[in-house]
């Protein structure tokens, strides 16, 4: 939409300049977002691997007064008085969460992370967190974060709102490259410059799909151990990769990873209930305290708490599955897999290996979660989208979205998860067809 100039009418209307603005807001990465959901809804017909929406064909409206019945039914037996489950939906809440313990238990059952649920701060969605502990952490201009790149553009956009400086590590297909890690590490710290954290998402990463294998992890905390490096982990899609591999908190014995969980796509995004562990000790003028409650101070000045009524949502639901949403989401896991198994072979269908050697035309194989990547032998940008979507009736997401230099202009990223089997095969089809005619 666009803002009106001032007419002969109103002579005295204020009128802001930009550039007087937080430079945060005319960055092009802000952008990004509201790009992919203005095509989205000028071409509804187009069936769109753009979004990394979980699907939502099992959502049932019913369930959210069930999930708070079953909260209210649980609080009961915990007994508490009719008075305190009133104060407990209506009121302002405890600032760190007030189902940590159900997040907690869920965390030893699901993923072996074993922490006090007062290392748990529950947040408004993992967005929430990610601000939060970067605000925590970053003490001044030297800081830095660093990133695995390509990475999710939520993270750098944090960075970017808080004035906190961002160093991409360049990545393998595995992940993260720790000799890049290391040599990142050592140009910043000879430039005076302090390396904060490394922010990675080692089970099937947004945007490549890309999982880290075990060895990798181990070795990631020994090389970030031996940097004085704290690992940021998020990991929203974990329990949807075919291979179960431990996280980098259940491997952590230092204290060194600060985990990062939602959720989004293991309940749904409605609820906008995100959580961070945070058990790392700090050191004090009287004594020692969480790292969690320093966070959740700098919570009590953003959102004050979390909405109480998600937290009986998500509460409702993780005491309905015994406290596990793994066997939950195995129905999910096995859908996402699916589609993407379909575009995979619809492409190496429309794409036999003498042709896509030919064309460079190539696509990774993730072991689960929403997302793919594919390899084109021209600029996959905003154009191509547009043209894409109007001309073939596909849409993807730029890679170049997630990069924080001129890299992945040759690449497309394929989302899998707001589809159904039908549709990823059409899709497929209509996106060979796009690459074919685009070259």
């Amino acid at each position: 939409m666009t803002t009106p100039e001032p007419t002969p009418q109103d002579p005295e209307q204020v009128l802001l300049s930009e550039a007087d603005l937080h430079p945060s807001v005319s960055d092009p990465l802000m952008d990004t977002m509201t790009f992919l959901n203005e095509i989205t809804l000028r071409y509804p017909d187009a069936i769109s691997f753009a979004p990394g929406r979980p699907y939502e064909g099992d959502f049932d409206v019913a369930d959210i007064a069930d999930l708070i019945d079953a909260y209210v039914g649980y609080l009961r037996q915990s007994g508490r008085s009719e008075e305190q489950i009133r104060t407990t939906l209506f009121q302002y809440g405890e600032t760190a969460g007030q189902i940590r313990e159900l997040v907690a238990d869920m965390l030893r059952k699901d993923e072996e992370i074993d922490v006090p649920a007062e290392s748990l701060v529950v947040t408004v969605g993992c967005q929430e967190a990610l601000l939060l502990v970067l605000r925590a952490l970053c003490h001044g201009p030297d800081d830095v974060l660093l990133v695995d790149s390509p990475c999710y553009v939520g993270v750098t956009g944090a960075a970017s709102l808080l004035d906190i400086p961002v160093a991409p590590v360049a990545s393998t297909p595995y992940g993260v490259s720790q000799t890049a890690l290391r040599e990142t590490v050592e140009r910043l710290t000879a430039q005076g410059r302090r390396p904060r954290a490394l922010y990675v998402v080692p089970d099937c990463s947004n945007p490549t799909g890309a999982s880290m294998p075990t060895q990798d992890r181990v070795d990631l905390l020994e090389t970030a151990r031996s940097l004085g490096l704290l690992l940021l982990e998020d990991n929203p899609y974990g329990l949807f990769s075919s291979r179960r591999r431990p996280t980098l908190k259940a491997l952590d014995r230092r204290q060194q990873v600060i985990y990062l969980g939602s959720f989004a796509k293991t309940a749904f995004p409605g609820a906008r209930i995100g959580y961070v562990v945070a058990d790392q000790r700090v050191r004090k003028t009287d004594g020692t305290g969480l790292l969690a409650d320093e966070i959740a101070k700098v919570k009590s000045m953003v959102t004050v708490n979390t909405p109480s009524v998600s937290q009986a949502v998500v509460a409702g639901l993780l005491v309905t599955e015994g406290g596990s949403l793994r066997r939950r989401n195995e129905t999910a896991a096995r859908h996402y897999q699916d589609t993407m198994r379909c575009v995979r072979n619809t492409l190496a269908h429309e794409f036999p290996p003498a042709q896509r050697s030919a064309l460079g035309v190539h696509w990774n194989d993730p072991d689960g979660g929403f997302f793919l990547t594919v390899e084109v032998p021209f600029p996959a940008d905003e154009s191509a989208l547009r043209t894409s979507a109007q001309e073939y009736g596909v849409m993807w997401t730029p890679m170049r979205f997630f990069h924080l230099d001129d890299s992945g202009d040759l690449q497309m990223r394929l989302s899998c998860s707001y589809v159904t089997t039908a549709e990823a095969e059409t899709g497929a089809t209509r996106l060979a067809r796009f690459i074919k005619e685009s070259v």
